[in-house]
């Protein structure tokens, strides 16, 4: 009889635990945070307090290329792929119609909807604006200029930005010339925010499109 009832006693105790953690979780209740994006996602977070914190396994990127590719992607869109702002620029880092063209995109809707187009036109163009500008990174790369170092991300990030025309004005007038687009971002913020990165894999080339990088 003991036995029975130890037997289903812990049973009983086996049942209730596993089917604990099938219950739903209660965000009402639970003393956590939930953050909601305007794009429709939720981000879930334990703690409130940044000391909450100390020890989270966040990757470093240091000047690494990835670490250029997504600040400069943070910057223009925070990150977001359908991200079009109020003067018609497309996706994550921001193209407009004309650009796209150049690197043989013609396509905006299946541009805005393809994470892996966009990832390839920003190669795309990084490797046009290095082929256009080659002349230009040789000559000024290393030198300061209004109070900033020169380097090839620093000029790649500006032509992104404002265009291969501008950073060659920019480059000749050392610095002085005040550049900037239609939201008032200078090219000269980009030039220092952006230094220093390493972009030495990407190819120097004047006709690069998206179907051949």
């Amino acid at each position: 009889m003991i036995k029975k009832w130890y037997f289903y006693t812990s049973l009983t105790i086996i049942v209730a635990f596993l089917s604990s953690g099938f219950k739903p979780f209660n965000l009402e209740t639970t003393p956590w945070f939930l953050t909601n994006e305007s794009d429709g996602s939720d981000y879930l977070f334990p703690s409130q307090k940044q000391q909450d914190y100390p020890n989270l396994n966040i990757p470093f990127t240091g000047n690494f290329f990835i670490g250029f590719k997504e600040a400069i992607a943070y910057k223009e869109s925070q990150g977001k792929y359908k991200k079009i702002n109020s003067l018609g620029y497309l996706g994550k880092y921001q193209f407009g119609s004309e650009t796209l063209k150049t690197i043989g995109v013609h396509n905006r809707a299946a541009f805005l909807n393809s994470p892996e187009l966009q990832e390839k036109a920003f190669i795309a163009l990084l490797t046009k604006n290095k082929g256009e500008l080659k002349d230009e990174i040789e000559k000024y790369e290393g030198t300061v200029m209004n109070g900033i170092r020169v380097t090839e991300s620093g000029i790649l990030a500006a032509a992104h930005l404002g265009g291969v025309g501008s950073v060659r004005k920019y480059l000749r007038n050392n610095g002085k010339r005040y550049l900037r687009d239609a939201y008032g971002t200078s090219l000269r913020s980009y030039m220092k925010a952006f230094g220093g990165y390493d972009t030495s894999f990407i190819a120097a080339d004047s006709d690069a499109t998206v179907k051949n990088i």
